[in-house]
């Protein structure tokens, strides 16, 4: 530790010196060298007794010192009469104490100070590596979303030059091509298609993390939701066909959606459902108003979900672990549904027991009317 004196004589630094030999005890006598020697070397504690030789009473003193930036980590003892004390203490002083005071006080009083500024500089120097290292983790950030998106980029055109081939290899070929060939280019087709979804849900999810994702919002009715479950059936593919899939769809208010958006909603609990459901398993989804909000559920009775997973398993890459179809799943659709559902307004959880099945549910606000202006138009 480092302690400053301002004192006319060198006897109030000795008696320091004395007490607290682990200490660097300098001694000043005037206040231009305790000015300028504390910008040089800040103390962690300074000791200012009335009598310093100086045009500058002692607070005057005191006020510049504080000021200043590179000092504002040290602790001021200022010691003198009742008057100097009063007006110390009005300056910053930490502690102010009379100019008789005993050697053993001051002695306690000064490491007491000394211990608070060694605190402070491990607490600062801990701010500064958790800075660094938020600086490096956002520099990994930045890195991940620019592979990611030029991943994307680089997988969206083969792939989808890929899936036009086999659509039309699947259209033109029916006749002609066995089966056994015909289905193997079906599955590959879907396997090709999950890959690009993996890929846009990967750059969704990193979009909505940082707030730039825009979503276009429309009014939707039950039309809407019937149109939106089609296209999210059709996008699950030939795995859904292979079990038993339900709708029921009760009146629904008008709410507000992303239709493009909402269907890879669906799409994405409906083929984790199908994932983790047997073939010739049964998935549903129901949708119903509770008061204000309009409730989304898609249910399966497959292999559920074990209870210590459930708190993770909205996280991307959090939950993965192998499926029924022996697909390893990473858990970036679930992470896409959950900002995606948020990001609308709403809310999703999940509900499973191990070996019962799973429901995942999500809720939206109803639409609200809006206000009657009360002008009556007459023609």
């Amino acid at each position: 530790m480092r302690i400053f004196v301002g004192a006319a004589g060198e006897a109030l630094a000795r008696s320091l010196e004395a007490a607290l030999p682990e200490a660097e005890v300098c001694c000043r006598g005037s206040a231009e060298e305790l000015l300028r020697d504390t910008r040089i070397l800040p103390p962690d504690v300074g000791v200012l007794q009335a009598g310093l030789t100086s045009a500058l009473p002692l607070s005057e003193l005191l006020t510049i010192l504080r000021a200043r930036p590179e000092l504002a980590h040290t602790h001021w003892v200022a010691l003198g009469g009742a008057a100097e004390m009063t007006a110390c203490a009005q300056a910053g002083a930490d502690c102010v104490l009379p100019a008789n005071v005993p050697s053993e006080m001051l002695t306690a009083v000064v490491r007491t100070l000394a211990a608070r500024a060694a605190s402070a500089r491990a607490l600062i120097g801990e701010v500064q590596q958790a800075r660094a290292r938020l600086a490096d983790t956002e520099r990994d950030e930045r890195s991940r979303d620019q592979l990611v998106h030029m991943l994307v980029h680089d997988l969206k055109n083969p792939l989808g030059a890929v899936l036009g081939l086999l659509e039309l290899v699947e259209e033109t070929g029916a006749q002609q091509i066995p089966k056994n060939l015909l289905n193997m280019i079906s599955l590959a087709r879907e396997e090709a298609q999950h890959v690009l979804y993996l890929a846009a849900n990967m750059l969704d999810v990193r979009k909505m993390q940082a707030g730039k994702m825009r979503l276009d919002l429309q009014a939707l009715g039950h039309a809407d939701l019937e149109d939106i479950l089609a296209r999210a059936a059709t996008d699950v593919g030939t795995a859904l066909r292979e079990r038993r899939f339900e709708t029921d769809l009760r009146p629904l208010p008008p709410f507000q959606a992303d239709p493009e958006v909402l269907r890879r909603v669906f799409a994405n609990l409906i083929s984790n459902a199908v994932k983790h459901t047997r073939v010739q398993g049964r998935v549903w989804v129901t949708a119903r108003q509770e008061g204000p909000l309009v409730r989304f559920e898609v249910r399966d009775n497959g292999e559920g979900i074990p209870a210590e997973d459930l708190p993770r398993l909205f996280s991307a890459f959090e939950q993965a672990r192998v499926t029924l179809q022996t697909r390893f799943d990473t858990g970036m659709g679930l992470a896409f549904c959950k900002l995606a559902v948020e990001q609308h307004g709403g809310r999703i959880f999940v509900q499973s027991r191990r070996g019962e099945g799973s429901c995942f549910y999500f809720t939206l606000p109803v639409l609200e009317a809006e206000p009657d202006d009360g002008v009556l138009l007459v023609e």
